[in-house]
């Protein structure tokens, strides 16, 4: 398959880029920077470039395409959530999802699947309680966002375009991202719980995060929402544990909550609240994950 990948410069988008042509697929990037040579990126990726808001120069490479990944949007960590910064993670998405949406519209033949993303806290902060894709969207603010996120390429279902959206967890690799900030508290002998420690983080190992996203590309009964997290799901007090007994080193000494709101203001919530959001779709279509617990991933990533 032939496909377009828009955010394919950004953590995943990279890992995925690479994922798609170790298995054989075509692809294409969309970069605001397109002569900028990126790192990471597999050399027989075409680097094209676009202003993350509409079909402008790429636009007409979508009827000789097959399929679409659209992964762009401003990172949620780039910067304290002032109320401009807000605007411009709600408006890079809702923006690149419109561009997509664009293309598609005025392609002469369209792809066969758009895969959009999104993020678990399209389910805003909901303790306990075991999500799947069947669950209600939240009312906070990243559940706001998700949901704009998600609806802005919704139009292409009725084109009769197949479309995964994709509600992603934490991400974990040494790469960049979360994972590297998790750990060096730990490393630092100073690891431990975040706030009460009693918000489920739902994570996932790279690998499986790429490998899923070209499995439902692939897959063509593959539609609507999947959770992209692994099937184990842990409290942050667990998941500090599982850390600290994976490095060697204490997981006992707690962030406060206030200290966090305090550093990090209304951003602390990705931290302090989470979901406990299980795979339950994809695993219904057959998908395996290769590190379905976080011991087996931290052996994998810490190795």
């Amino acid at each position: 398959m032939r496909a377009i990948v828009t955010g394919g410069t950004g953590l995943i988008g990279r890992a995925l880029c690479r994922e798609l042509v170790d298995h054989g697929h075509e692809v294409i990037v969309l970069s605001r920077n397109p002569d900028k040579k990126e790192e990471g990126l597999p050399s027989q990726v075409e680097t094209v470039g676009w202003d993350a808001q509409s079909a402008r120069g790429w636009g007409d490479r979508v009827s000789e395409t097959d399929a679409i990944v659209n992964l762009a949007g401003a990172g949620l960590a780039d910067g304290r959530w002032t109320d401009e910064r807000k605007r411009s993670i709600l408006e890079s998405r809702v923006k690149a999802g419109q561009a997509v949406l664009e293309a598609v519209s005025a392609a002469a033949t369209r792809p066969k699947v758009v895969i959009q993303s999104s993020a678990v806290g399209y389910y805003g902060p909901r303790g306990d309680e075991v999500l799947n894709e069947d669950a209600a969207p939240g009312s906070d603010y990243l559940a706001r966002v998700c949901f704009d996120w998600e609806a802005s390429t919704a139009p292409v279902v009725r084109m009769g375009v197949r479309r995964p959206v994709i509600r992603t967890g934490i991400v974990l690799t040494t790469e960049g991202g979360a994972f590297p900030k998790i750990l060096l508290p730990f490393k630092l002998f100073a690891g431990g719980p975040m706030g009460n420690g009693s918000q489920y983080w739902p994570w996932i190992h790279i690998n499986d995060e790429v490998r899923a996203i070209r499995f439902l590309m692939e897959n063509e009964t593959a539609s609507g929402p999947f959770n992209l997290t692994a099937p184990n799901p842990l409290t942050n007090k667990e998941f500090a544990s599982v850390v600290g007994q994976a490095m060697g080193r204490p997981s006992l000494m707690p962030a406060p909550a206030f200290a966090l709101k305090l550093a990090l203001g209304e951003m602390s919530t990705v931290l302090l609240d989470g979901q406990r959001a299980v795979p339950s779709r994809l695993q219904e279509l057959g998908f395996e994950f290769d590190f379905a617990t976080l011991d087996a991933a931290l052996k994998d990533l810490l190795k």
